[in-house]
């Protein structure tokens, strides 16, 4: 907790108000050095109305597919400036007839009065055919709402929230309680401190949304080649032979569903042909096996110390194929590390499939045993990411789900790897495609950024960069961010510098 502690004094008034106590945990506390602040509802344009809180509708309004939507709170994580709708439990189609127009628009501010209380995001664009649950709130906010929404992802906010909300055994309700919480302003220079902190967050949300846009496309391409690209042949499907059973070596309805039957039909029909990944030259393996009874006691650190290894868990990794946090790992063995070029792939759960190429051999990095490692021996590095970006594509059509085998989101083996058709699309193409992943060149001019220009610059910088190198300056963004508005909170002055995007 970084803002909550024991004050120095206390009045004889608190003392009987806590039963003449003097146990220090009685008076622990949120702490803002800072007294110059304003309260959520003061940033609200007005109160809060029935109509701006979400409506539950029931479980019985589920169905399997739908135009509309019913968005949850699952939808709103701490690493994410923008809906989150990675899996089914963030956002489900429901029946027509139970959907109410909430008018959602680009720019709305959507916050969680229920479960993971005080989260809140920026949606990225209009979503007329979504809904919101009874768990959220649209805040009605116009003035200085980037600044409100990086206070309500900061620690001085969640520490307030935390000490105001009731501790619970279940699900933890904060009603309208938030309103309450203080939100720290500038003591000096405060007009040029807040929009600074404002064009910070700007800059972030267009570099998620530029993130997910060069994913899509990705995924777009790889479709589009592979469509546009057949065989003369033409696609039948038809029951699966004693031969093919027999050389699956499964009988896995899974593997000869029409779904599945159709989109391996337009790989294997790719007219350059497709590969198996033992045949591109990679090796297989599971990463390290992090167990005691295998390397022994290890210190786990949020903090990353001298020798220590940089630990990439696939339960950490994005579907963008980034890592939305990173563990350091102590150990006096000698571990399995990777080098530039190898792919980590996510290869159990319900979030199997996700992925990312290590690009950076400056850390001593190493994953777990859950994670499956592919190692080019040639070292090849358009060529991992290339495949990368192909799993992508398996994951997003769902064919990583169905080769999965097993309960609780499935696992994808070792052993059945071999019968994943990888397409020899052409070396120019595969460039192009790892490009939007990893473009190393694209360059930002720091000395030139000024307060002014400093959202159109990184714009502009995203659109010529990778999905890796976005990634990369968001994450500065975000530790300057959150300097400064520690430095707001401690009421420190603020320089407004963009030196941290320095290489």
């Amino acid at each position: 907790m970084r803002y909550t502690g024991v004050p120095k004094e206390i009045s004889s008034t608190e003392v009987a108000k806590n039963g003449c106590s003097f146990s220090p945990a009685q008076y622990n506390h949120v702490i803002l050095p800072n007294t110059n602040y304003l309260y959520v509802r003061d940033f609200l344009s007005r109160e809060l109305k029935r109509s701006d809180l979400g409506i539950e509708i029931g479980s019985i309004n589920y169905i399997d597919w739908s135009p509309k939507y019913f968005f949850r709170t699952k939808g709103l994580q701490y690493y994410s400036f923008l809906p989150e709708i990675n899996n089914d439990e963030s956002i489900i189609p429901i029946n027509p007839k139970a959907f109410v127009n909430q008018n959602l628009k680009e720019g709305d501010l959507i916050l969680s009065k229920d479960s993971n209380i005080g989260e809140i995001i920026i949606l990225d664009k209009d979503y007329p055919d979504w809904m919101l649950s009874g768990a959220l709130y649209k805040l009605p906010v116009k003035k200085w709402k980037y600044y409100l929404l990086a206070f309500i992802k900061h620690d001085c906010f969640r520490e307030q929230l935390d000490f105001m909300v009731p501790k619970s055994a279940t699900i933890r309700h904060a009603k309208t309680i938030f309103l309450g919480c203080k939100i720290p302003l500038p003591t000096k220079n405060q007009d040029m401190v807040i929009q600074y902190v404002e064009e910070l967050v700007k800059a972030l949300v267009n570099k998620e949304k530029e993130i997910a846009r060069k994913h899509n496309y990705i995924i777009e391409s790889i479709k589009k080649e592979l469509e546009n690209n057949q065989r003369p042949q033409k696609y039948v499907y038809e029951f699966p032979s004693i031969a093919e059973l027999r050389g699956a070596g499964r009988i896995d309805t899974n593997l000869f569903t029409p779904h599945f039957k159709t989109e391996e039909f337009k790989i294997k029909n790719y007219k350059n042909g497709y590969s198996a990944i033992e045949s591109l030259n990679f090796e297989i393996s599971r990463g390290q096996n992090l167990q005691i009874t295998a390397i022994g006691k290890s210190i786990y650190s949020q903090a990353m110390f001298p020798n220590f290894y940089t630990l990439m868990m696939p339960k950490h990794l994005s579907k963008y194929g980034t890592i939305d946090e990173v563990e350091y790992l102590g150990n006096r063995k000698k571990l399995k590390t990777l080098k530039k070029g190898d792919l980590i792939f996510g290869a159990e759960g319900f979030e199997k499939g996700r992925s990312i190429v290590v690009l950076d051999e400056k850390s001593k990095t190493i994953t777990n045993i859950h994670g499956i490692t592919l190692h080019h021996r040639e070292g090849n590095l358009v060529l991992s990411i290339f495949v990368k970006c192909f799993l992508d594509y398996l994951r997003a059509i769902r064919l990583i789900d169905l080769y999965a085998v097993g309960g609780n989101g499935g696992s994808l083996s070792m052993k059945y790897w071999h019968v994943i058709p990888f397409p020899n699309f052409p070396e120019l193409k595969q460039k192009e495609i790892s490009k939007l992943y990893y473009s190393p060149n694209a360059s930002l001019d720091v000395d030139k950024l000024t307060i002014d220009n400093f959202v159109k610059r990184n714009n502009d910088f995203d659109v010529n960069a990778g999905i890796t190198e976005i990634d990369w300056s968001a994450k500065k963004i975000k530790a300057r961010l959150d300097e400064v508005l520690d430095q707001i909170t401690k009421d420190e002055p603020v320089k407004i510098t963009f030196d941290f995007l320095q290489k």
